[in-house]
């Protein structure tokens, strides 16, 4: 399974209809959340059960009331996918694996689900799509083959609209030209493969636009709070974390992509990022960078294309051993060079420790 993410070319009308869902999708959030909790301690009654229930409210009393008439004008699969959501939270909350469910807001992003109640749908390839309870939206890079999916979330990025849909198939992987690389992460260059390829990320772009976003983070505090100048600034300053994060996005997918269909056996250091981000010298580097992200993406990609993915051990002193004789010494950040004092060579620090990565093997 692998999933679909196209941006929609929308005109004012279709924008403010999923402006509207996205809020439909808040109210039930929130309206369910906000009952949920107020039955804390009135019976043991489990948080699905008390979510089915405000569901029957919602259908049968809620949406009946004269102030409530405008979500009968909306898709009523939002708010049943909201609920499920709700559930989720909860469920997850339940289990350890994040915090209590907090309400939604509009800062927090516009997004919500629909799908299609008839089971799965064609989507033809082409220009457009047919999303369920919606209708047909042109789409500004096209479906290159038709697919079939049933549930679809919509979600707004900066001014842009984006779709996503699940796929329940696999790509046929293909045949890696090399056989195996080893990775090092870093600040300075992003990534240094043991075949002495150097990636960098695109600091100048993501800095150029950092500069500009400050300055309009200062003209936004200095306008009239509320007024359509304010407003209109908060759209430009959105539009460039959207761009921001575009720009990252665009190069771990490249990266991720050519490495996993270039190489049979992959093999990185597995990062403490949250341990680095303690660092706060380095903290604002390593949330550009996106290491973590970089993992995530070289993990599902190496199975999509049938590739081999090794976590190496992160306590492994992969800058601090030779890899020419296996010495190790201590080497400082601001040193650039391993100069082994044993054997005597010479070598760039990040693609020694690219070539020690690549030669790790785990302990029997």
């Amino acid at each position: 399974m692998f999933a679909i993410k196209r941006a929609l070319k929308l005109n004012n009308q279709a924008c403010t209809l999923l402006a509207k869902h996205a809020g439909f999708r808040r109210v039930v959030f929130n309206m369910g959340l906000s009952l949920r909790t107020q039955m804390y301690g009135e019976g043991k009654f489990s948080d699905s059960k008390i979510i089915d229930e405000v569901k029957k409210v919602l259908t049968n009393h809620v949406n009946k009331q004269p102030k409530f008439n405008w979500m009968n004008q909306l898709s009523s699969r939002v708010y049943q996918n909201a609920l499920i959501d709700l559930k989720d939270a909860f469920s997850r909350y339940r289990a350890g694996k994040s915090g209590h469910p907090k309400f939604a807001s509009r800062r927090d992003g516009q997004s919500f689900t629909v799908d299609s109640s008839n089971g799965k749908v064609l989507l033809a390839a082409g220009n457009t799509i047919k999303i369920p309870t919606l209708g047909t939206f042109r789409l500004h890079e096209p479906l290159e083959c038709s697919f079939v999916s049933q549930t679809f979330t919509l979600s707004k990025e900066g001014s842009r609209w984006f779709v996503s849909f699940c796929v329940d198939a696999k790509r046929l992987p293909g045949k890696q030209l090399q056989e195996s690389v080893g990775i090092d992460l870093g600040v300075k260059s992003f990534a240094t493969l043991s075949n002495s390829q150097v990636f960098d990320a695109p600091k100048p772009l993501i800095a150029s636009a950092k500069t500009k976003l400050a300055r309009l983070q200062r003209q936004a505090s200095k306008q009239v709070k509320g007024s359509n100048n304010q407003r209109k600034t908060y759209n430009k300053i959105s539009r460039i974390h959207s761009r921001i994060s575009a720009i990252g996005k665009d190069f771990l997918h490249k990266l991720t992509t050519y490495l996993a269909q270039t190489f049979q056996l992959i093999k990185i250091e597995d990062l403490n990022v949250k341990g680095m981000m303690a660092n706060h010298k380095l903290a604002g580097a390593i949330s550009d960078l996106g290491f973590y992200e970089f993992k995530r993406q070289l993990k599902y990609k190496c199975q999509m294309y049938g590739a081999s993915l090794v976590l190496v051990d992160q306590w492994f002193p992969s800058s601090k051993t030779c890899s020419n004789c296996g010495n190790k010494k201590d080497m400082p950040l601001n040193l650039r060079t391993y100069d082994c004092p044993v054997c005597g060579s010479s070598i760039d620090r990040d693609l020694n420790a690219s070539l020690n990565i690549l030669n790790w093997e785990p302990l029997a």
